[in-house]
């Protein structure tokens, strides 16, 4: 176990991210020391809250209640029903996560949902979404979203655009980045000292010789064997529908998709509850839970921690494969 805690960051409090955090801590308690950064205000009614001054109270703190590093918002936050008012303290919370992180006081950054039009709304929040906003905190060009489970850890080189986008955006330079971060971060923070990476091709068949597609040929085979020249353990391009099931996933520790739903149709058909986005390139770990705020079950009691908790759990095994800082 890491000797700093892990830091949880709110997200949007009107979502579910208050209620899973306190069914988090229900049933991890103290054997996975993490701390809540919010208002404490936010929590379910009757959530045992054990308020913090400093992270390295909440191992004791969590003993009795979930540990809450207090964040002051402006307003309630109703349940399902974002308000503009609190978007900026969102944007804060996220921001003192990382500040925590970076100076050694957290080992890792887990991060609830946000609700990126809420932040448009409220801020004129300039980032696309969570990941690019941690990317320009840490002042880093480029990082990769992986999707991990205990099946299949999945990387998509590009994420979110229109699929008739897809074949301009794949561009070898993208490529030779996905792929370099992707195998650095297993070795470091998975700690596969040879990792194993299964790359897809674009087309169906792999573009089969380039009948159905070159992008195999003039793209993705270049950048292949320009990696496998400096040692990477590459194999590829692979057809995508014969590359996710259980016998062809024990060939490979990581596979590399071309778009977003080449990569997370078969994580989320595999393992929906217990997958975990990871943000790859980062000087620091964030995991968060692959799903959304689900503002239309907030404040009932039915969101379901799973991907919370597999975050925290994921984050902390990361912490304990990078070692200290």
């Amino acid at each position: 176990m890491p000797a700093a805690p892990i830091a949880l960051t709110c997200g949007d409090p009107s979502g579910i991210g208050p209620e899973i955090a306190a069914k988090a801590w229900a049933e991890l308690g103290a054997r996975l020391p993490f701390f809540w950064i919010g208002d404490p205000a936010h929590l379910p009614p009757g959530t045992p809250v054990s308020q913090i001054a400093r992270p390295d109270e909440a191992l004791r703190a969590a003993t009795s209640g979930l540990p809450v590093l207090p964040h002051a918002f402006p307003a309630p936050a109703p349940a399902g029903a974002p308000d503009p008012a609190n978007a900026q303290s969102v944007i804060d919370v996220i921001a003192r996560g990382v500040q925590l992180v970076r100076r050694g006081e957290a080992s890792a950054l887990t991060t609830a949902p946000i609700h990126k039009k809420a932040l448009k709304d409220g801020a004129a929040f300039p980032h696309p979404g969570h990941t690019e906003y941690l990317a320009a905190l840490a002042g880093v060009d480029r990082v990769v979203m992986m999707l991990a489970s205990d099946l299949l850890k999945v990387v998509p080189a590009t994420i979110h655009i229109g699929l008739s986008e897809v074949p301009a955006a794949l561009t070898r330079q993208l490529l030779f980045d996905t792929l370099r971060i992707t195998h650095a971060a297993l070795i470091r923070d998975f700690g596969i000292e040879s990792p194993r990476i299964a790359v897809a091709g674009l087309n169906p068949h792999a573009g089969e010789g380039g009948v159905m597609g070159r992008e195999e040929i003039e793209t993705i085979a270049p950048v292949i064997a320009a990696l496998r020249a400096e040692g990477l353990a590459l194999m590829g391009p692979m057809s995508a529908d014969t590359m996710f099931h259980a016998a062809a996933r024990r060939g490979y520790d990581a596979a590399v998709a071309m778009y977003h739903d080449q990569a997370l149709i078969p994580i989320k058909t595999l393992d929906f509850a217990g997958g975990v986005n990871v943000t790859l390139g980062l000087p620091f770990i964030r995991t968060s839970p692959d799903h959304g705020t689900a503002f239309d079950i907030a404040g009932q009691g039915r969101a379901d921690p799973a991907s919370l908790i597999a975050a925290l759990r994921m984050a902390d095994r990361m912490a304990a494969a990078r070692g200290p800082a």
